[in-house]
């Protein structure tokens, strides 16, 4: 064994911000019952999936949270989308069409 960590391939990465804002918007418990559902669904690099799912400090767009964060590649750079007022439905279809290589979704979307 060479002492090094696990590495898992990664599609994308998504960030749930726990700033004290999104917090207050119920983040915590929205970045809980996502990863309950990215595990279930095998999404999460984890078990199996192509997602990695961390909690994320503020994220900046404080009064319209819980924000998530998504980066993910295109192509042959590194692309970004911004989401905000997410539950755990949009996280899933996020997460969904983040593993599949589909479209993302439009709404909550505001970086465009």
């Amino acid at each position: 064994m060479s002492g090094l960590p696990l590495f898992f391939e990664t599609r994308a990465h998504l960030l749930v911000c726990t700033g004290p804002s999104c917090r207050r918007a119920g983040s915590l418990a929205l970045f809980a019952e996502a990863t309950t559902d990215l595990e279930a669904r095998r999404l999460a690099y984890y078990a199996g999936g192509s997602l990695r799912f961390t909690e994320s400090g503020c994220l900046g767009a404080c009064s319209t949270g819980p924000t998530v964060a998504a980066y993910y590649a295109d192509g042959e750079t590194l692309a970004q989308a911004w989401y905000t007022r997410m539950d755990r439905e949009k996280v899933l279809v996020l997460a969904q069409a983040l593993h599949d290589g589909a479209a993302l979704p439009i709404d909550g979307r505001f970086d465009r």
